[in-house]
């Protein structure tokens, strides 16, 4: 049976999609396509290229801190607010909450630091709260690698009905963990999506 051929763009898709939220450089793609970094490059810009060309893909390329990511495009974030603020949608999952936790706290940190608190990669979970418009890339950090900082949105304090950070409830950090998953806070602070419910009603 003949051998089918792969097209170039769709491995570059591939890669991308696998990467996800931690996303993959040119010279990673380089090393895994055997192609030269300007080949490379030339390939990720007919891939955005399609995409922006076609109304009905949702998707993107962006570039930051010298890495390329999938992502959804600007004109369908009010979907996903939208979509973030349906009741239906309303609970995290237990991972969501724990790193969305953790990022409101610990802000600004690397997925790199949010792993070692959960003892597990989190890199599906922030491409999740990013789509949400919960949390957002504040900033790289200044070592090798130069790794993206997330904090939390405006939106995020609008989700939680406070207006700044100080108004979020005291936590004991000594519940964080890096060995297990497991609750960040004490069972009457765990679900702070819950807790800010509760006032309202």
């Amino acid at each position: 049976m003949p051998k089918t051929a792969i097209n170039k763009t769709a491995t570059f898709e591939l890669f991308l999609f696998i990467a996800g939220e931690t996303g993959i450089s040119l010279s990673e793609l380089s090393q895994l396509t055997d192609l030269s970094k300007q080949a490379c490059l030339q390939q990720i810009e007919k891939l955005k290229q399609k995409y922006e060309e076609d109304e009905t893909s949702a998707l993107t390329i962006i570039e930051t801190a010298s890495k390329y990511r999938m992502t959804s495009k600007e004109k369908f974030s009010k979907i996903l607010k939208d979509y973030a603020k349906n009741p239906t949608h309303q609970s995290l999952s237990k991972s969501g909450l724990e790193v969305l936790s953790i990022i409101a706290y610990k802000q600004p940190i690397t997925r790199v630091a949010i792993d070692q608190l959960r003892g597990m990669n989190s890199s599906g979970v922030l491409a999740t709260l990013r789509a949400f418009d919960l949390i957002e890339q504040v900033g790289t950090l200044e070592v090798v690698g130069r790794p993206s900082l997330y904090g939390t949105t405006e939106f995020f304090l609008d989700y939680m009905g406070v207006n700044e950070l100080s108004e979020l409830p005291q936590v004991d950090e000594s519940q964080y963990t890096t060995t297990q998953e497991q609750d960040l806070f004490n069972t009457d602070k765990v679900d702070i999506f819950e807790e800010n419910e509760n006032h309202e009603n």
